[in-house]
Order: structure tokens, then sequence, then C-alpha cells
């Protein structure tokens, strides 16, 4: 077993991201239009599975407590609530957990984000077709070929990776990147 190979992977999925994220600049066009949708006094819903829904409850606490310097706090939600996701998952199924907290929470004008490392998870999918129809913005992040989420939303980030754990370790970067982006537009007195 060469460990080794693991960090080369890493590097490389790392390294391809920087130079199509040049490119592209998703990341800075996430946060502003964060920005816009905090200033404007909406908010975020997030949710993923498994490791993604651990992603998505810290995207959420960054905002609602403190990422790099003191500010308000800005309103996300992670679809994560244990009674939810059991109460929603017995009465409709696991497709409905995460549309149905859209449709309690969200609203036009808010932002919904998805985590899936395939791009193939049903309630995401769920999920994002319920934003669409709110008339929320739509961000998704994706792994492997981006799935049958791919090109489906006002943002996406495909993270062409063969294993979840690689892919979420990038999401995680986006992530916290896109809040340092939001911060840095809304409160540039705390850099």
């Amino acid at each position: 077993m060469n460990l080794i190979d693991s960090y080369k992977t890493e590097a490389l999925l790392l390294e391809n991201f920087i130079k199509e994220e040049e490119e592209r600049k998703e990341t800075e066009r996430v946060a502003k239009e964060l920005a816009n949708i905090f200033n404007a006094g909406n908010k975020v819903l997030i949710c993923g599975n498994g490791g993604s829904n651990c992603d998505a409850l810290h995207f959420a606490e960054e905002f609602t407590g403190r990422f790099r310097g003191d500010r308000r706090a800005l309103p996300a939600i992670a679809i994560a609530d244990s009674s939810h996701i059991t109460c929603v998952g017995n009465d409709y199924g696991f497709d409905s957990i995460f549309s149905r907290g859209v449709e309690a929470y969200g609203k036009a004008g808010d932002m919904f984000i998805g985590i899936s490392t395939s791009g193939n998870s049903n309630n995401v999918i769920k999920a994002v077709e319920a934003a669409k129809k709110l008339g929320m913005k739509t961000c998704v992040l994706l792994g492997k070929d981006g799935g049958k989420l791919k090109g489906t939303c006002d943002f996406e980030f495909i993270i062409p990776g063969n294993t979840s754990d690689r892919i979420q370790e990038i999401h995680m970067m986006i992530l916290h990147i896109i809040i340092e982006g939001v911060e840095r537009l809304m409160f540039p007195e705390n850099y």
C-alpha cells in the first residue's frame, strides 16, 4: 500500500480544479449571488447525504456563527434535523427528505445548494426540483461525471474524482472559499 499515491491523486484533483476555476470563476459568482441574497434579507438552504450532510451542517454554521471575523449572523439552514429526516422518510420516503425541507423553508429569492458526490442522489434531485418551482437560485456540488444533476442548476461544481472522500475534500474547500468570498464582499473591514 502506497499512501503517497493518495496524496498525488488529491493534488491532481485540486490542481485540475484550480485551472478550471480560474477560467470559470464559479466560486466568485456564487459568493456574489449569496451576498446579494443575504443583503436582500433572504437565506440559503443546503443539504447532502452522509459526509455531504456533515459538510452542509458545517457550511451553515460558518454563516450563523463566525468564520474569519466578527459580523452579524447570516441566515443559512442545513436540511439535516434528524427528527425532520426520520419523520419525512417514514411518511413520504427517503427521496423526499430534502424537498420537504425546501418546501417548508424556501422561497423565491433564496438559494438552494445540494451536495451529491455521484450527482445521482434522488433526494437531492427532488430538492433541486422543489427549489426551482419556488423560484430559488440553485447550486450543486457534484462528483465523478456530474451524474443526473449535471447542467440542471444556475451554478455547479463537478469534481471528477473516483471516490467520495477525495471529492468531499475538494467540496469542503469550495464551500470555505464561497464563505470567505461572501464575507469579503459584505464585511471587507474583516479582511
